[in-house]
């Protein structure tokens, strides 16, 4: 089963995912986590992909496409896989649409997060991750903080802040997202593979709520 989820930064799609992959036995793909991974490590990758991501900007799509291709290649993910983080533009869409095709696939499932932007810079600013690459739960200081301030609870590593969750670079991120990513709503709406969910504290409903829905769909 293959899988996307699309929402603006913050709108719980990595803690949704992440449930997904736990109750359903699919692997989840983050295109963040491979760009930082690789801006970490210093890679020629990882320099061209800072100095977009530093500025709240997308990745060139020829890039990322050439990124994802390869990553669908891995055996991990050849019974599946939850793509978070891509497609961000319907020309990475069309290109995912294409590499699945060359090998008898399809997108079944595009689960859309709207969330309010206001919660949205409140989440990200307060958000921490994990920064074991093998666990990367995510933490918010206010609706979910750790038990021990700073360590995971269930591998006991430190919790870290992404340099990218600030107010000022989350409006970017909002926006950018808003002008380039919106119209994939439109391209899956026609698919006809859509599904979409409201995830907010003023409706009492959050991402782990919208992943059991989606695990009792199928």
């Amino acid at each position: 089963m293959i899988i996307i989820m699309l929402g603006a930064p913050g709108t719980g799609k990595g803690t949704v995912a992440g449930i997904l992959q736990e109750k359903m036995g699919i692997k989840q793909v983050s295109t963040g986590d491979i760009f930082r991974q690789n801006i970490q490590d210093g890679t020629e990758l990882g320099k061209i992909a800072d100095s977009y991501i530093s500025k709240g900007n997308l990745v060139p799509d020829d890039i990322t496409i050439d990124i994802v291709r390869d990553r669908l290649e891995k055996d991990d993910v050849k019974n599946g896989v939850i793509l978070d983080g891509f497609p961000r533009t319907v020309v990475q869409a069309e290109a995912l649409d294409r590499i699945l095709a060359e090998n008898g696939k399809k997108v079944d499932l595009v689960v859309n997060l709207t969330t309010p932007e206001e919660e949205i810079i409140e989440r990200i600013v307060n958000r921490r991750i994990c920064s074991n690459p093998d666990c990367k739960t995510i933490y918010n200081l206010q609706l979910n903080p750790p038990k021990q301030e700073g360590i995971c609870d269930k591998c006991g590593h430190e919790l870290i802040q992404r340099k990218d969750d600030t107010a000022e670079t989350v409006k970017l991120r909002i926006n950018t997202y808003m002008n380039q990513t919106s119209p994939l709503i439109e391209y899956y709406k026609k698919q006809g593979n859509l599904y979409e969910a409201l995830v907010s504290k003023s409706i009492n409903k959050m991402g782990k709520d919208v992943a059991e829905d989606i695990v009792k769909m199928f």
